[in-house]
């Protein structure tokens, strides 16, 4: 790609264009890591600190087994549908200023949450907090972007980005199960809101304003293809995972079909729209590319280690919630140990090697949770299970938050980084319906097969097929990684674009 193309993009003017002055460093710059960081803690802990309130906020609020699911699936909507508005908006407005508003956002429908008299108005806080961090997480990470500068740091920054993706969720199992436990359900959502004030409160003093230069109309047409695409897309696969749904059900086939027909749709309007919400040259570099499809699967499989382990850790081995959680406090250890020596091996290897052997040490964790029996041991069967795929995914989402956004001009980094986290919305819901699917398929076949067989084995028995489509999943990856990622260490340096 010519160097031109890397710092302006089509349709803006070298005279629009940011020069690329050598201001050096911004010396905040770590002080802001830490606030975007926080940040990005909050978005990823909301699912799962959720998730272990849910049957508390059913019975208090009387919530059928049938409607808890869109606690979760209304924030998951939100999110996933305006996850690339968000990212052009941050690009337009600035990538503070909308980090700031998605903050302010998102506790509010926090609070709302928290404070919830029915199970209405706890859906609706869900979807405006889905919404606001739709704004919040590609801010955040195109914040990341724009704010580092050299190699070195930004592959320290990146690892700090890269544990917390990979670790919050296990953190998340273990607050949602302290403050459920001993507080109330309520503030599993309550304890967003004194964060995100102190959050924004360092925010406003620390984080330099940044926006993209030139043209700055916005895509409605793409807006409204994209976001209705996704919305139906993530919503097909939910529903697909209801329990008496299913693929078949006419609602899903339904879904999928408008899912697709509007995507592409998206698509070939995007190639001939004169302000394209997704200038496609974001998604067709193979670096960036690769990197998307890597997080969409990955998204996928990890996704089998947080369900089904905790089916496991309750159902099987009859740990607490909070006994579950802390029994994912390795995961996250290791999530944030491999991130640390991943970052100091980035900028000396590249990120190629590492995002192949961090995909192979995961799929091997994987396959060696396909052993667990219902009389296992947790510290000889699961634990060497969960320290292989945490470093294994350290070695991925340090390295590919990284190129994912290689190469990209200034004027795109917002979108950019939606695109990294609708990936990973995306591959999450899949995850969700088809791991969910196939699991419930191997319990019944398996209690048809063995009559009389204590149900408990065939759970075990739909866990261990759940693991190896997961591991499918994350080979898959391997081999988009191996095929796509070429991106070395010399590329990892900033672009002059993205200093400004």
């Amino acid at each position: 790609m010519p160097a031109d193309s890397l710092t302006t993009p089509p349709g803006t003017t070298s005279s629009d264009a940011t020069p690329a002055l050598d201001t050096g460093p911004d010396p905040r710059r770590w002080l802001a890591l830490a606030v975007i960081a926080i940040a990005q803690l909050m978005i990823v802990l909301d699912v799962s600190v959720v998730n272990i309130a849910l049957p508390d906020a059913g019975i208090d609020l009387g919530i059928s087994a049938a409607n808890i699911q869109w606690v979760v699936t209304a924030y998951t909507l939100a999110f996933g549908g305006l996850l690339l508005l968000g990212g052009r908006i941050a690009d337009f407005i600035g990538r503070k200023r909308t980090f700031l508003i998605g903050l302010a956002g998102f506790a509010g429908a926090s609070a709302l949450g928290g404070i919830a008299v029915n199970q209405e108005m706890l859906f609706g806080a869900r979807a405006l907090q889905g919404a606001f961090a739709a704004l919040l997480a590609p801010a955040a990470l195109s914040l990341l972007a724009v704010t580092f500068t050299d190699a070195k740091e930004r592959a320290r920054a990146f690892a700090v980005f890269g544990a917390i993706s990979g670790g919050g969720a296990a953190i998340g199992l273990i607050l949602g199960g302290v403050l459920t436990e001993y507080a109330s359900w309520r503030w599993t959502l309550g304890i967003n809101v004194p964060i995100a004030i102190v959050t924004a409160g360092f925010a406003v003093a620390l984080i330099t304003e940044s926006r993209a230069t030139g043209d700055r109309r916005y895509d409605v047409p793409g807006v409204l293809l994209s976001s209705l695409g996704l919305v139906s897309l993530v919503y097909g696969f939910s529903k697909a995972a209801e329990e008496g749904v299913g693929w078949r059900d006419p609602v899903t086939l339904t879904l999928l079909a408008a899912a697709a027909v509007l995507l592409v749709s998206f698509v070939l309007y995007e190639r001939r729209a004169s302000h394209p919400l997704l200038p496609l040259r974001v998604v067709l570099d193979r670096n960036r590319g690769g990197s998307y499809l890597v997080f969409l699967l990955v998204g996928a499989g990890l996704f089998a280690i947080f369900l089904f382990l905790t089916f496991y850790f309750q159902q099987t081995l009859g740990y607490t919630p909070l006994e579950s959680g802390f029994a994912f406090l390795p995961f996250s250890g290791g999530i944030i140990l491999g991130a640390g020596i991943v970052s100091q091996l980035l900028p000396r290897i590249g990120p190629r090697p590492l995002i192949i052997v961090g995909l192979g040490l995961a799929v091997l964790g994987m396959l060696w949770l396909t052993q667990i029996e219902a009389t296992s041991s947790y510290v000889t069967d699961v634990l060497p299970a969960e320290i292989a795929i945490s470093f294994g995914m350290a070695a991925v989402f340090v390295p590919a938050s990284s190129t994912a956004l290689v190469g990209v001009a200034e004027h795109d980094a917002g979108i950019a980084s939606a695109v990294l986290n609708t990936s990973q919305q995306v591959g999450g819901s899949l995850g969700l319906a088809l791991l969910s699917t196939f699991y419930a398929s191997a319990v019944t076949g398996h209690l048809a097969d063995n009559p009389g067989e204590a149900p408990g084995e065939a759970f075990v028995h739909g866990y261990h097929v759940a693991f190896v489509w997961a591991a499918v999943f994350l080979t898959t990856a391997l081999v988009i990684a191996v095929v796509l990622i070429s991106a070395k260490k010399d590329d990892l340096p900033a672009e002059p674009a993205l200093a400004g």
